[in-house]
This record gives C-alpha cells, structure tokens and sequence, in this order.
C-alpha cells in the first residue's frame, strides 16, 4: 500500500480552522439548549450518585439513560470535573436544573473535547494526496478540514446535544484506516468497538457486531433501554426519510377517502403521528410498520451494497461508499430514527466529496437538503438569523470549493438538482415567516414541521439512490485519484 503524501510541512491554517470553530461555540455558550441538555444532566447525576447497578433502572427523571455503557462510563468521568462547577446538578431530582454553572459545564465538555475530533480529522488529511503548487483553497485537505470541522450539522447539534465529540472522532477514524496500512486495521477496528459502545446506532456501520462492555448481569435490561420500540416509528419531528414519505401518504389516502366518502371518519385513528409527539401510532389506511418490517426493509436496503463490497471490493473508495450506504440505508428505514442521525452518513461523505466529482455532487444534494432538516431544532427567533447564515456560509464554502477543486468536467449539480435546492429558500420562508401568520398556526402547528421533513425526504431520497447508483455501476479498476 502507498501511503498518501502528508499535509504541507506549514499547517498553521488548520489549527486556525480548529481554533476558529471552538471561539465560535464560546460564543454560543448562552445560545438555545433543547431537552438533551436536561438528558445529559440527569445522567451525569445518575452516574455520580449511583451505584453501577442502578444505573440503567433509574427513572426518575423521563429521560433515562439509553447509551451503551461506555459512554455511562464517560458521563461517570465527567462528572468528577462537573463536581467543582455545581454539585446540584448532579442531585438526580433536581429535574430541568440548569444554572449558568451548568451550562457553562455542559458547553465546555463539547469544546473541550473537541481536540480529539480535531486529531481524527487530522489524520484524515493524511489520507489525501496534494497537488504541489494548488493555492490552499484548491487543497483537497484544506476543503476536507473545513468540510468536517466547520459542518453546519455539527455546530447545530453541538449546540443542542453535546454528546457527540467522541463519536465523531472515533467515526472519523474509522473512515481512514482503509487507505492505511494494514496494521492499522487492527486500530480501526478497536475504535469501532469504542464507537459502538458510545453510541449503539453505530451498528450501521458494519453488517454484524457485538457489544462487549455490557454491564454485568445487566443485558436484558440495558438492551430494552437502547432499543426502546414503544416510542413509535418516527420522532415527534419527523427524520426526513422513508418513512416521512410514507406517513404523508397514509394522510393523504384518507383525506381523499374521506372526501370522496369511501372511509367513515369517525373509524379512523386519530392523527397522532402529526400531533407532534413520542408515540405509537396507528397509520389510517396503508399498513402499520412494525419494528420487525423497519428491521427488514433496513437490512434489504444494503444487503445489495454488502454483497458489493465482498465480491468486488474496489478499494478504499468503495468501502468508504459502503460504510455511507450503510449509515444512509439506516437512517432512511431505521426504527423512530432522529433528524440529527443523518450527520453519520454527511461526514464520511466528506471524504468522497473531495475525492470524485461525482461524489461532490451526491455530497452536495445529501448536505444541503439534510442541513436544512435540522433547522427546527433552533426555532427560537434569536437563533434564527445565527443558523441562517452559519447555513449559508458553510453551503457557499461548500459550492465554491468543490466546484473549484472539479473546475473541468462541467457542473457539480444538474438543472433539476439546482431547483430542488433553490425551492429550499421559498419553504423556509413559508415556514418561518408566512405561515405563523395564518389562521392554521392554532390549528395544524405541526404543518411546517411536515412539509420541511417531506420535501428534505424527497432530497435524502434522491441522494440515497445516487449513490446506491454511483457504488453498483463503478468499475473495477478506477482511475487514479487522490485517495491512495
């Protein structure tokens, strides 16, 4: 294997990069916290109070801890440190606490650990082979930085969750080990085992693993906690994928039965799966789906790449494509899946993006359209104009720069494309501005929320099926590229 050329010798622009975006979550210290902050606060008090064995049956509070055990073990560690800023945010019934030495705590831990985020994209740039002589705005590794460490999405769910800066850099370390030494395999594989114990949706990642850090004589207990099924097929907020699709369907096949009085309303369910919260529902005309059916439909959505990828391997790249495939065939047909899963399939993206035109168009439509799904995670007014434009800054770098490192061979994006993503920019007005004006505020509150899923869904669909496409039809042998 050829190891790719390092980073130039000067990286002084990457640790501004990595500077720059940990000032600008300083800044946002004080900004919007949505009910993941008060999650992550009863588990750091549950772990700092409790013995091991309570852990996972503690339910005092309605968020219970549902993460594998590592990461019970990390929120354990952190709150040792939380201790110096305020102890009674780690009193399990101070429900909703959330004093400034909380908060200040909580975004801290996100900032801080960040560095190690900042070494897995690191390393990833290695990955990539530099053309001697391109200005740092045509260096696939400048463009791949800012693609990771400034990704919109991030900077979202950072400031909401906070949970995710050892995921992501365990993730983004697993991405690179294909296009290292084999050695290094056995790296890659222990961070996977690390990863999959932080976050257990992570097993979309690979057709087959196992948990090994399960709690002693607790596993029954700890897999009802990580696979709760009784929240329902979708989030309160619909995750822009099939099953969007699907719900809006069901609703619109009754309405039109109703109208054309071939379904009794008064027999039909009510209309729980738009009320906007975490439950069972029953859909009125088209079948239910069962957990089982959600199971099936995801392993059926990328068997086809799993076989791909075993009889014909075509190197990194194809592998990479696999593991995206996989992330994205989850996230389309997964179980009560959250907006925010998308990101999974976004940062590997990345690395492909910088690779291959035709990736870059893929990563463009998948980011943009994903991007802008997670716009009603912030829909407090004085966050409005801060997403906005953190969107549109990282969607202009996004273009000019891809479009810049692809200049021969013609657009990035087709006719069709570009309208879909321009018909963004109406929708977001009617959303925001148009439609809380209206009589239907009261009456249907959960509109806007539908209409931005189903037409992000349509988006992700879209994407999901290119690249599907761009991973059966590729050859064998591939041209040579950056990726070594």
């Amino acid at each position: 294997t050829v190891m790719a050329a390092p980073m130039t010798n000067d990286q002084s622009w990457f640790y501004a990069l990595a500077l720059g975006v940990s000032f600008l979550k300083c800044l946002l210290i004080n900004a919007y916290h949505s009910t993941d902050f008060e999650v992550h606060r009863n588990w750091l008090a549950l772990t700092h109070s409790l013995p091991v064995s309570q852990w996972y049956y503690e339910a005092t509070s309605e968020w219970t801890l549902d993460y594998p055990p590592l990461f019970a073990w990390f929120e354990y560690g952190l709150s040792h440190i939380a201790c110096f800023f305020d102890k009674e945010m780690l009193v399990v019934p101070n429900l909703n606490y959330a004093s400034p030495a909380t908060v200040l705590f909580q975004r801290l831990s996100v900032i801080v650990a960040d560095v190690v985020f900042f070494y897995a994209v690191k390393e990833c740039c290695k990955c990539l082979r530099e053309d001697k002589g391109k200005d740092l705005l045509g260096k696939p590794s400048f463009i791949l930085t800012v693609l990771l460490l400034w990704n919109f999405g991030l900077l979202i769910v950072d400031r909401i969750l906070g949970d995710l800066a050892i995921n992501k850099s365990c993730m983004a370390q697993t991405c690179r080990f294909p296009y290292l030494k084999l050695i290094l395999h056995f790296e890659g594989a222990f961070l996977f085992s690390v990863l999959l114990n932080l976050k257990h949706n992570c097993i979309r990642f690979i057709d087959k693993s196992r948990s090994s850090l399960f709690i002693k004589g607790q596993l029954p207990q700890v897999l009802s906690r990580l696979f709760p099924f009784k929240r329902g097929l979708c989030h309160a907020y619909w995750a822009p994928n099939i099953w969007a699709l699907y719900n809006i369907a069901d609703k619109a096949f009754s309405i039109l039965g109703v109208k054309f009085r071939l379904l009794d309303i008064n027999k039909l369910p009510k209309a729980s799966m738009t009320g906007g919260l975490v439950q069972e529902f029953q859909h009125s005309v088209l079948p239910s789906v069962s957990p089982l059916a959600t199971l099936v439909c995801t392993l059926l959505s990328i068997l086809p790449a799993l076989f791909k990828i075993w009889h014909r391997p075509n190197g990194a790249r194809g592998f990479l494509r696999c593991l995206v495939i996989c992330a994205l065939g989850s996230f389309m047909f997964g179980w009560h899946v959250h907006e925010k899963a998308i990101l999974m399939a976004i940062l590997p993206l990345s690395l492909l993006a910088v690779d291959s035109r035709k990736d870059a168009g893929i990563f463009l439509m998948l980011s943009v359209t994903s991007h802008y799904s997670l716009f009603p995670l912030l829909f407090t007014t004085q966050e409005l104009p801060i997403k906005i434009f953190l969107m549109l800054l990282f969607t202009i770098f996004s273009l000019a720069s891809l479009k810049t490192l692809f200049r021969k061979g013609g657009a990035l994006l087709n006719p069709l494309e570009v309208t879909y993503l321009l018909g963004l920019i109406p929708l977001e007005l009617i959303c925001e501005f148009v439609y809380p004006l209206t009589v239907w505020q009261k009456t249907f509150p959960f509109l806007p929320l539908m209409l931005t899923s189903v037409y992000c869904a349509l988006g992700v669909t879209y994407a999901f099926i290119r690249l599907y496409i761009s991973l059966l039809t590729c050859s064998d042998t591939t041209k040579k590229t950056k990726m070594q």
